[in-house]
């Protein structure tokens, strides 16, 4: 598959530029650096959207625009929160009211597929629409379903994405679990010592893919592939070995590898194990310090790596070890909470 454009709206400056100057955020939390939307989306359908939706079809558009494709053949997204600002209003008012005379509006914009129905809505795009929500899988689903929309020759191109968002009440939720960091100076911290949690993020980045290439390619994207609860850190590398080899390839074909590391003790300890291991030697990446712990991250992964691929560079800030190298081959591996795990190969057009 081709990715002929992507565009992502997150915790960074991301919208507009590569991660020149990353920004840098004090505390456990790291919120969208959002665009001026009115010059993207008709202001009087601002007034009536979400936060999420906002990102989301701000996103696409984006995206869009940047392929100069004004009709995608299919929309498809992945989110595993949905619009949750939304459902908040919804139940909210269903308290306050005693469940009467409840306005429809927050229900109809509380469903997960809201974005994907906006985007369609404002193109007016009667073809294929779907949304996936498979928890730390949503967008590794989508794509999935994208790339198979695509050998079929079901649709030429396809807009795909991975959306969630953070509000106040899901922030304070999650943090009773234990899932974020208490004590943490900023995100750039993300990494030292060996605590347990890690920092909160959100972020929307959509894709435009095609079976075909058009010459103006991002990159290539030439494999995709999760699995489930592994046993043990020998099955995980059984697996990556497994998908290099399913595409000729090796570990030593591959010119970076990006990882999914968030800061936490019980997390990161199967990178550091394949840092020693199958991935010993290679140049490395991070990206979670910048866009923060969210079940759809990866999504900002492949935009981070179509980006390399595209520009020949490998920002500054995400790098571990580099050999300065103009990275042709790019491994993504990531896992949500040592549950979901997913791995991305792409490669120069």
């Amino acid at each position: 598959m081709f990715i002929q454009a992507t565009a992502g709206i997150s915790p960074q400056p991301s919208f507009s530029a590569l991660l020149t100057e990353p920004a840098v955020y004090a505390g456990n939390r790291l919120n969208c650096i959002e665009p001026d939307y009115g010059q993207i989306i008709d202001p009087k359908m601002i007034r009536r959207m979400s936060r999420i939706i906002k990102m989301g079809v701000a996103a696409a558009m984006d995206c869009l625009k940047t392929s100069a494709t004004e009709m995608p053949g299919a929309i498809i997204t992945g989110t595993a929160y949905g619009c949750l600002a939304d459902t908040e209003v919804f139940l909210s008012k269903m308290v306050e009211n005693r469940e009467e005379l409840l306005t429809p509006t927050a229900f109809i914009q509380s469903t997960h597929n809201t974005v994907g129905a906006q985007i369609a809505l404002l193109l007016k795009c009667h073809n294929y629409n779907n949304t996936f929500v498979h928890r730390g899988f949503s967008f590794e689903s989508a794509l999935l379903d994208a790339i198979t929309l695509l050998q079929e020759q079901h649709a030429l191109t396809v807009l795909v994405g991975g959306i969630d968002e953070l509000t106040d009440t899901s922030f304070r939720l999650l943090s009773r679990f234990g899932l974020y960091k208490k004590d943490i100076s900023s995100n750039r911290a993300l990494y030292d010592g060996a605590a347990k949690g890690t920092i909160a993020g959100e972020g929307a980045a959509f894709f435009l893919l095609s079976a075909e290439p058009s010459g103006k390619d991002y990159a290539q994207l030439n494999g995709l592939y999760t699995f489930y609860k592994p046993g043990d850190i020998a099955e995980i590398e059984k697996n990556i070995q497994s998908f290099l080899s399913a595409h000729g390839i090796g570990v030593n074909d591959v010119d970076l590898v990006i990882t999914g590391q968030n800061g936490n003790v019980n997390e990161d300890g199967i990178y550091k194990q394949l840092a020693q291991t199958t991935f010993k030697g290679k140049a490395c990446a991070r990206f979670k310090h910048l866009c923060g712990e969210y079940p759809t991250a990866a999504s900002f992964a492949l935009w981070l790596a179509a980006n390399i691929i595209k520009t020949g560079v490998v920002p500054s800030c995400t790098s571990v070890s580099s050999d300065n190298k103009r990275p042709g081959r790019i491994l993504i591996y990531n896992h949500y909470q040592n549950t979901h795990h997913a791995l991305y190969l792409l490669s120069v057009c």
